[in-house]
């Protein structure tokens, strides 16, 4: 399968929230002040993000909710889609944050716990609100043919789920979109685990969403081509120049992919 090569490719910054502040780390951990997450969402709007995504990457973890009033706030200074994640486990979390402005929700360790949940949400609101947000890592666990394997919890906790069998499953369950993290790659800022989304492709025709590894902006064709409908990035935009939009969208433009 091919991904959907003559859509523009979108540019997402992801503002990782904990406590109220945008964090980056690498491989999850270490992590550094990035800013305020509504503030910084109101730069990505006026300098050409073509959607922003929301994780509140300690709500699963510590077993709470997404914080709906910072998504509110967040929600309020864009204009473009806003996908939002981390600690959605019902149908009724879903709804909240729709009715808090957010125009998708991203679902991980609870639709692992339980694809129906995939189905729910798509039954009662449409593909086209649910990405599934997919943290996977190499593993030589014999479990996992692919060698990648699900994890959950911020990427804290290995399933033994095979990352390209969960794909394919929560495709034919109606995910509108992957968001596949590399945990291996995530904030080391040495390149999209192109392997990876490559193999994924393979298995799946929903859009799919390149995470984790992006450090340079020849980074960004190179995810388009192994297969990438969007590429997602946080330590370059929220450390880099403030037009590190436009470069990556000059890049991709200039690699032959069109962009918005």
């Amino acid at each position: 399968m091919t991904a959907s090569s003559t859509l523009a490719v979108r540019i997402i910054p992801c503002l990782d929230v904990d406590a109220g502040r945008v964090v980056k780390g690498i491989n999850f951990e270490n992590l550094r002040d990035a800013g305020d997450p509504v503030e910084l969402a109101h730069r990505y709007n006026d300098v050409g993000a073509d959607e922003l995504t929301f994780l509140d990457v300690t709500a699963s973890t510590a077993d709470r909710e997404t914080t709906y009033e910072m998504v509110t706030r967040t929600a309020e200074e864009v204009f473009i889609p806003l996908t939002v994640g981390g600690g959605v486990r019902t149908v009724e979390d879903v709804a909240h944050l729709l009715r808090c402005g957010a125009d998708k929700a991203s679902v991980n360790t609870a639709a692992v716990a339980r694809p129906q949940l995939i189905d729910e949400i798509t039954h009662r609101f449409g593909s086209q609100v649910l990405v599934l947000s997919l943290d996977a890592r190499r593993t030589e666990d014999p479990q996992c043919a692919s060698g990648f394997e699900v994890t959950t919890h911020g990427g804290r906790r290995g399933t033994g789920v095979d990352a390209l069998q969960w794909c394919r499953e929560a495709s034919e369950r109606g995910v509108g979109e992957i968001l596949l993290n590399s945990i291996d790659a995530d904030g080391t800022q040495a390149g999209f685990d192109l392997e990876m989304l490559r193999a994924v492709r393979q298995v799946t025709g929903v859009p799919l969403i390149a995470s984790g590894g992006a450090g340079k902006v020849e980074h960004f064709p190179a995810a388009v081509d192994a297969g990438a409908d969007a590429v997602l990035a946080a330590s370059m935009f929220h450390f880099g120049p403030q037009d590190m939009i436009a470069r990556v969208k000059d890049a991709v433009r200039a690699a032959g992919h069109p962009v918005r």
